[in-house]
This record gives structure tokens, C-alpha cells and sequence, in this order.
């Protein structure tokens, strides 16, 4: 304590007793009449600690000093408790903030965990291990299992769909700043599903979304901008979000080649769901499997490329696609050669990566002129991989397979002419072979051919091809994959957690999403929208699909106006709609609707002949409407006839009636014998 609080507590102390004191009363009242009211504080202090030295044998002060001396070391010891206890809550928040990192490391390290058997999973069961791994990381608190999480309740990933509950997880994590939270939920407002349907609320959140890096969500911009869907339509702003997406996926297939993703559309499968091609069946996977063991070289290279890929449905499986190739090129397959270089050049868990072995099968299979082994020993002598850098070695061997019409060599040549590598640049010959290649699919030549239509190097700049070109490669990311899952889902009778993935990949502009959510809506049998909603919807996704150019959904347009679905009946434009299918799509059924509707006048003007033309026209596109035809031709002509009938005997009354009144109830037979009379005329003059 400091001198001069403790002297200032003496005073409080001794000012009470002072009065008590009688052996200094003499002394006191003539100290008292010196005392002036002028005394300054610190007389006074220094007056009372004399008097507190000279009577330290007074009992009561010495009890007020006692107790002065017990209260001083109440607060040294108040003061030592204050420090401990100080150190203590030190200690405390540190030991509290060591458990925290221990508790966020074994969060992370989990999520880690997770994400590496999610990776390598090859059964339901282990990805169920690595979804159980990301519920503890998140239960600890890790932002990103929490995310897992919340697409588990929303897409219904082992059973768990609880939209209400990712709802709350997605609100909690935006709130984090978590992009792919606030992505969700942009696309639930957008739909309406769990939440109030909110367009203007989904912009807002897909805004934040792009601005966090979400990839979804500048891909749900920029295809938003493209077709002008709740903004103002605008190339540029639509073309600076496709870009953002189309350079991380080319920077993504640059190191490693991209897989494409079967897209089944389920309005060409109603009757069977197995019998789509773009699956493969686990029955005819087995027959394909025992006729390679019985030696078919082309199925052996076919099961290895998809195994190599994971494509139809199988699992990527590096071990079965080198088995496979193996046993193929045993029996001399030039393509299995040269598909077991890619794996010794690409390295993988089968093989390690190796450049001198690669060299080896590329050239066998480059020897019997395979354009694959052509193109690899190119792509070796290109970036210098166990052999020197040689670019006139590498476009000789690219320039022989793009002969043989291989389009990554393709590709390879217009790189080579778009960065002049090793040679002049020269981007004619660069964009003839990058729209060679881009004609079979290939993703970065696509990627290029964009970039010199959004750039206007060597054509002339266009930012509608550009944007285009851009979607198609923003749609080989791997959100494409939900395609699989949602097929799966759908023929496991799981339409709800169908529906809301293909419905996302509908809002990022997949136009087989949209027909297939579309589809799934008008059948009502999804249970996250409210029923009286659903064929509103689905109207709405069939026009985005038709306007993308899918003919089966403007003729569901035509059909939607027609009958009234989620809009008012209007003969008229679903006349408009069935005749752009008819005329810009050649659809048989939208021909045949259309006749029908000039066959009795609806919302058209009717027209028995041009009916007919468009029912015969309809005949002849499809082999499918041969009897439909058939049928509504017999209905025409019968009820045609009777039209005439009925028509000729009204005339015939009408006529009958009149010439009773003009010239007598027997005028036929006035009229026979007039007619009589002029055959005989006409053969006398014929004789004469």
C-alpha cells in the first residue's frame, strides 16, 4: 500500500478516537486553538503521524494499529490471491487455448482422413466411414466436414436428406463466410425448397457466393447473365463468370485428363430404366468380362479403357484397366500398347510413373501406326520426358496421329501453333486444329478456340461463340458427377434426392438437368415442393431446356399450353411452339399435334389438307407414329366423309325445296327429260 493512502486511512482511524484521550487534554486544547482552518492536508498528515509514533503504547492505538496491521495483511494476502489467481486464469486460457488447437487438429486431421477414403472408396460402406469421420471433424467444429455435412442433408447422401437441417447448418456456416454455404442457399431460394421463394434473395446470395470463390456460383451468374434470367441480359458480364470457371477446369485438365460424365436423360427411358447405354448393366458387365477371359481382344481394350476412366457407371479401377490392356496387347492390340504408356507416363496406383517404359510402349504401338502411341511419343519429345526436348520430333509424330484423326494430337498441333513452340505462330493453322479437335470433344481445344473468340485472335472477336464455347467447358467440372448419383438415386426410387441434384445442376445451366427435374416435377411424385407448384416449374425448366434447343421440351411446352399446366390454356402458342419443333426440329410429334390442331380449327385457322400433309409428314419422320397416324387418318377421312354426306343432302333439301316452289313438285323429272333432250341434240349434230 502507498504512504499516502496509508496515512490517510490513520486519519480516518484517529480522528474517531481522538476524543477519548484524556491524559493530553491540556496539550490538545492548546494544540487546538494553533489549528487554523488554513492547516494544509499534508500538516495535517504529517501531525497525526507524529502522534502515531509517540503513542505507541496507547492501548487503543495500539489496537487501531493491530488492527491496521491484520487489515494491511488481509490485502497482501488479497493482493497475493488476486496474483494467483491471475496466473491461474493465465494458465487456464492457455490450457484452454492448447486444447482448442489439440481439439481444431484432430478436427482437421479427421476431415483429412475423411477425405482421402472418400477418395480411394470403392464400396458404399467405406464412404459411409468417411461421412462418419466428417460428423466428428464437424462436431469439432471443422468449417469444412461442416459443409460435407450440410450437402449430406441437402442431397440425401445415405439416406440422410433432412433439408430443414442442412437449411440451419448452411445459415450457421454463411454466417462463417462459407461460400459453398452461401451458394445452397442461393440455390434453395431460387426453387423454393425449405425457404421462401426468392429470386431476388438468390442473386444476392449467389453474389457473395462468386465473390468467396465458389465455382457453382460463377457458373450460376454467367449462365444467368447469358440467358438474362432475373438481370439484364449481358454477354460481357456472362463471359467474365464462364471464364473464371473455364481457366481453373483447363488448368485442372492440363494435369490430368478429365473424365466426361454420362448424362442420361430420363424422358428417353420411361419404360426401362436399365436399358439406357450410357450405363453399363451389371448383367452385360458380366458378359463382357467373360468374353475377355475368353480371349476378345476389343472387348479386353474396351473393359481396360473404362476401368482406366471409371466410365458406364464403373468404378475407376487402375489394376483391372492394366490387367485388361495387358492381356491385349499380349495378343498384339496396338491401342492397348499404347494405352499401357499413357499409364507408365501418367503414373498411377498400378504402375509407378516412368518415362523409359512408356517410351517402350508407345513406340511398339506406334510401329503398327496406332495414332495413340503416335501421339505419346509425341507428347514425350515435346516436354522432354526420358528423352531431350525435341519440338521437330514432336510435331512430326503429332502431325501423324492428327492424321489418323486422333484429336489430342489435334489439339496438340494448334497448341504448338497458338504459343509457337518450336515453331512460327501461326493462329489460322491454330484454330483449324483446335475446331478439328474440338468436333470430337476435346475440352482444351474447346477451351482455346474460346479464348480466340473472346480474345478476337485470329477471328474476329465474338462474345456469344466465346461464351458458349466457355459453358461447354465450365460443364466438365467435377460437380458434373452429380449426374451419376442423381441417375442412381432416381432408379432407386429415392426422387427426392434426385430431384434437388438435378435440379442444382439445372440452375448452373445443364440443360439435360433441366429437362430431367422437369420431368421429375410434372410427375408429382417429389415431396419438397408443395404440389400446386410443381407444374409451374416445370414449365419454367422446360422452357430453359427448349431454348437450349431441346426439341422433346418444346413440344412439353406446346403440351403445357394446351392443356393448361401450370399456366393458362392458349391454343395459339402451343400451336407457336408446336410448329418451331415441327419446322426447326423435324419432331414427329409436334407435327402430329399440330395437324390435329388444324385438323378441327384450334388456336389455328382449320385446314383439312394441311392436317393430312402433317400427318403423313409425321408418318415419315418416326416409324413410331405409323399407327397413330394411321388411326387419326381413318378419323379424319371417315369424319370428312360424313361431313359431306351430311352437307350434300342439306344442299339437295335446300335445292329441292326451291324448285318445288318455282317450278312444281315433279321438277326432277322436268329436269331428267331436259337432259334427255340434249343427249339426243348432241348425237344428231354428232351424226350429221
Amino acid at each position: 500500500m502507498k504512504p499516502l493512502s496509508l496515512l490517510i486511512g490513520i486519519l480516518i482511524i484517529l480522528g474517531v478516537t481522538i476524543k477519548t484521550i484524556n491524559a493530553e487534554k491540556h496539550n490538545k486544547r492548546q494544540k487546538e486553538r494553533n489549528v487554523t482552518t488554513q492547516v494544509s492536508a499534508n500538516k495535517i498528515k504529517q501531525y497525526l503521524s507524529h502522534i502515531l509514533e509517540q503513542r505507541t503504547s496507547s492501548h487503543v492505538i495500539s489496537k487501531r494499529e493491530n488492527l491496521l496491521e491484520k487489515k494491511k495483511n488481509q490485502h497482501k494476502i488479497r493482493i497475493k490471491e488476486i496474483r494467483n489467481k491471475d496466473i491461474l486464469k493465465r494458465n487456464k486460457n492457455h490450457l484452454q487455448k492448447q486444447a482448442e488447437k489439440n481439439f481444431t487438429d484432430e478436427g482437421d486431421q479427421l476431415f483429412k482422413m475423411g477425405i482421402k477414403i472418400l477418395q480411394q472408396s470403392k464400396s458404399q460402406k467405406q464412404k459411409e466411414e468417411a461421412y462418419l469421420l466428417f460428423a466428428k471433424a464437424a462436431d469439432m467444429g471443422n468449417l469444412k466436414a461442416m459443409e460435407k455435412m450440410a450437402d449430406a442433408l441437402l442431397f440425401g447422401n445415405f439416406g440422410l436428406q433432412n433439408i430443414t437441417a442442412a437449411i440451419q447448418l448452411y445459415e450457421s456456416l454463411a454466417k462463417e463466410g462459407s461460400c459453398k454455404a452461401q451458394n445452397a442457399l442461393g440455390f434453395l431460394s431460387s426453387y423454393g425448397i425449405g425457404m421462401e421463394y426468392d429470386q431476388a434473395k438468390a442473386l444476392i446470395y449467389y453474389t457473395f457466393g462468386s465473390a468467396g470463390g465458389s465455382m457453382m456460383s460463377q457458373m450460376i451468374l454467367g449462365y444467368r447473365y447469358l440467358s438474362g434470367i432475373n438481370v439484364l441480359q449481358n454477354c460481357e458480364v456472362a463471359l467474365s463468370h464462364y471464364k473464371k470457371v473455364a481457366d481453373y477446369i483447363a488448368d485442372t485438365l492440363e494435369k490430368s485428363e478429365g473424365v466426361p460424365v454420362e448424362k442420361v436423360r430420363l424422358t428417353e427411358r420411361l419404360e426401362n430404366l436399365s436399358s439406357n447405354s450410357e450405363i453399363l448393366d451389371w448383367d452385360i458387365y458380366q458378359y463382357y468380362k467373360f468374353l475377355a477371359e475368353r480371349g476378345d481382344v476389343q472387348i479386353q481394350v474396351s473393359l481396360g479403357q473404362l476401368h482406366l476412366i471409371g466410365r458406364k457407371g464403373l468404378d475407376q479401377d487402375y489394376y483391372k484397366a492394366l490387367y485388361y490392356f495387358l492381356k491385349a496387347a499380349k495378343a498384339g492390340s496396338a491401342n492397348a500398347m499404347a494405352f499401357i504408356g499413357k499409364m507408365y507416363l501418367e503414373g498411377n496406383a498400378a504402375v509407378p510413373q516412368n518415362n523409359a517404359t512408356a517410351f517402350k510402349y508407345f513406340s511398339m504401338a506406334a510401329s503398327k501406326g496406332n495414332a495413340i502411341g503416335l501421339h505419346g511419343l509425341g507428347l514425350l519429345y515435346f516436354y522432354g520426358k526420358g528423352v531431350p526436348v525435341n519440338y521437330a520430333e514432336a510435331l512430326k509424330y503429332f502431325q501423324k496421329a492428327a492424321e489418323k484423326g486422333w484429336p489430342n494430337a489435334q489439339f496438340q498441333l494448334g497448341f504448338m501453333y497458338y504459343s509457337g513452340s518450336g515453331i512460327w505462330k501461326d493462329y489460322k493453322l491454330a484454330f483449324k486444329y483446335f475446331y478439328l479437335a474440338s468436333q470430337s470433344g476435346q475440352p482444351l481445344a474447346i477451351y482455346y478456340l474460346a479464348e480466340m473468340y473472346a480474345t478476337g485472335t485470329g477471328v474476329v472477336r465474338s462474345c456469344r461463340t466465346a461464351v458458349e464455347l466457355y459453358k461447354g467447358v465450365c460443364e466438365l467440372g467435377h460437380w458434373a458427377e452429380k449426374f451419376l448419383t442423381a441417375y442412381f438415386a432416381y432408379k432407386d426410387g429415392d426422387i427426392d434426392s434426385s430431384l434437388v441434384q438435378y435440379a442444382l445442376l439445372a440452375e448452373m445451366g445443364y440443360e439435360v438437368a433441366q429437362s430431367n427435374s422437369a420431368f421429375i416435377l410434372e410427375s408429382k411424385k417429389a415431396n419438397i415442393l408443395e404440389k400446386e407448384k410443381m407444374y409451374s416449374m416445370a414449365l419454367l425448366l422446360w422452357n430453359r431446356a427448349a431454348i437450349q434447343g431441346n426439341a422433346f421440351a418444346r413440344v412439353k411446352i406446346g403440351d403445357y399450353h394446351y392443356y393448361g399446366y401450370g399456366t393458362k390454356k392458349d391454343y395459339q402458342t402451343a400451336a407457336t411452339h408446336y410448329s418451331i419443333a415441327a419446322d426447326k426440329y423435324h419432331s414427329a410429334q409436334a407435327m402430329f399435334n399440330l395437324a390435329y390442331m388444324y385438323e378441327h380449327g384450334l388456336g389455328i385457322a382449320k385446314d383439312i389438307h394441311l392436317a393430312r400433309r402433317l400427318y403423313d409428314m409425321a408418318a415419315q419422320m418416326s416409324p413410331d407414329a405409323h399407327i397413330p397416324v394411321f388411326f387419326a387418318l381413318m378419323k379424319l377421312e371417315t369424319m370428312h366423309l360424313l361431313q359431306d354426306i351430311l352437307f350434300f343432302n342439306f344442299t339437295m333439301r335446300w335445292k329441292r325445296l326451291k324448285m318445288d316452289n318455282t317450278i312444281g313438285p315433279h321438277w326432277d323429272l322436268f329436269v331428267i327429260g331436259l337432259i334427255v333432250a340434249g343427249l339426243i341434240f348432241l348425237l344428231r349434230n354428232h351424226h350429221g
